[in-house]
């Protein structure tokens, strides 16, 4: 029985979606559940699952085009065999890479290897039919970035290797491509034409909206944790032995911004018409670095959560969203936002406010530093932190005392526990 594959229901707030790429090729056998294709939103990428074992008889979607709701990717025919090559009719809408049957054998060990990838970097591989493995990889835990394959197709090796794939790529429908390198002359000069992501279109779009739409301001100030450091040494092994996770900084920011905006809640407001709305909750969004671009999970009700559960949060939101698993509910609302330029050795910078929020606290690199302390030079473990406001409706004199409420919090943790 023949079986349409259609676009899941998107979320509410999305209107459509690009379809990135196939895991699957016509002639192929799927298993239930098994992922037959990636849906990327300006958001989220989504998977579309076969719902029963069978064969992909069809494909009526093209890699790179948009689709919405309910529109057919595809059709399955269920509990069929499947063919020892794709069928005869390479349908119009099929991405081509897989019509050739004899010199695919490299693009299908490739294929083999791309689950692992993240999506945009799995795209990259995909359009230039590359090999994984051969692909020298430097990102977290051996993963390939899109950096890495860009450095791999300067190599000329690769860019023979990538231009002498079978003519049926060449008759594959149009998608805007990742363009070959080609050098223009002797020293090399090489470019690259890469279209822009939906998720990275629309972070451009709200960094540019939040600019244009707010009157932001940043203030800065210095903690010195030397007292957190020391506070997570003296208990770091019992704690992951205890709760299963590491203790890092962010848990003692996260308290801090809370006992933060307990006393000072304009800056956990946010402007709706002429309104100004004050959030009688602390749902703290925490900016995660991925492939895709930068996206911000959001810890709910982050007051109520204990260090533990907000050091477990950060790292599940944070392995969803590079693994492109990670749910717009959990991306959406969000009261006030950290963001940790530290991470990649950032010592200073202004962050820009995620909108509709008011604020956003920035973390930097700790650096040993001299600083006076009792009339006395001394080197203490210090941190630039910096907090871009609105100032419509938050004031300088607010904006320069929440920082120092957060400086006293962390350079005194004691007052965390006891709310002072």
């Amino acid at each position: 029985m023949a079986i349409e594959i259609k676009v899941p229901q998107l979320p509410e707030s999305v209107a459509d979606a690009t379809l990135v790429t196939w895991h699957k090729q016509v002639g192929q056998a799927v298993t239930r559940d098994e992922n037959l294709a990636d849906l990327e939103t300006d958001k989220v990428v989504l998977e579309v699952p076969a719902p029963v074992n069978g064969v992909l008889k069809e494909l009526r979607i093209v890699a790179g085009t948009s689709v919405t709701s309910g529109q057919v990717l595809a059709v399955l025919e269920e509990g069929a065999a499947a063919s020892a090559a794709p069928a005869a009719k390479p349908a119009a809408a099929a991405t081509a890479p897989a019509a050739a049957a004899a010199p695919a054998a490299p693009a299908a060990k490739a294929a083999a290897g791309n689950d692992k990838l993240a999506p945009s970097v799995r795209r990259m591989v995909e359009e230039k039919q590359l090999d994984p493995a051969k692909i020298p990889a430097t990102g977290k835990d051996g993963r390939i970035t899109k950096s890495d394959v860009v450095e791999y197709l300067d190599q000329p090796a690769a860019v023979a290797a990538a231009s002498a794939q079978p003519a049926a790529k060449a008759a594959a429908p149009a998608k805007a491509p990742v363009a070959p390198a080609a050098a223009t002359g002797a020293a090399g000069r090489q470019e690259q034409r890469v279209p822009m992501t939906r998720l990275r279109a629309r972070i451009a779009e709200r960094l540019l909206e939040a600019q244009q739409t707010q009157a932001q301001l940043t203030t800065f100030n210095e903690v010195d944790l030397k007292a957190v450091m020391e506070l997570r040494a003296k208990y770091k092994d019992l704690f992951e032995k205890k709760h299963g996770v590491k203790l890092g900084f962010m848990a003692f920011f996260v308290k801090a911004a809370i006992e933060a905006l307990k006393k000072f809640p304009v800056l956990n407001a946010s402007i709706e018409g002429n309104d100004i709305v004050y959030h009688e909750y602390y749902d703290i969004g925490v900016a995660v670095s991925t492939e895709r671009g930068l996206m911000v999970p959001v810890l709910r009700d982050a007051d109520l959560q204990s260090m533990a559960d907000i050091e477990k949060n950060i790292g599940l939101y944070a392995s969803k969203a590079r693994e492109g698993k990670i749910t717009i509910d959990e991306l959406t609302g969000g009261t006030f936002s950290i963001t940790n330029g530290g991470t990649f050795g950032s010592l200073l910078s202004t962050p820009i406010v995620n909108m509709p929020q008011s604020a956003i606290l920035g973390m930097h690199k700790t650096a040993d530093r001299p600083v006076v302390v009792n009339g006395e030079i001394v080197i203490r473990p210090m941190m630039y932190v910096a907090m871009s406001y609105d100032h419509r409706i938050i004031d300088g004199r607010e904006a320069v005392q929440f920082l120092v409420a957060i400086k006293e919090a962390l350079e005194d943790p004691a007052r965390l526990l006891l709310s002072v």
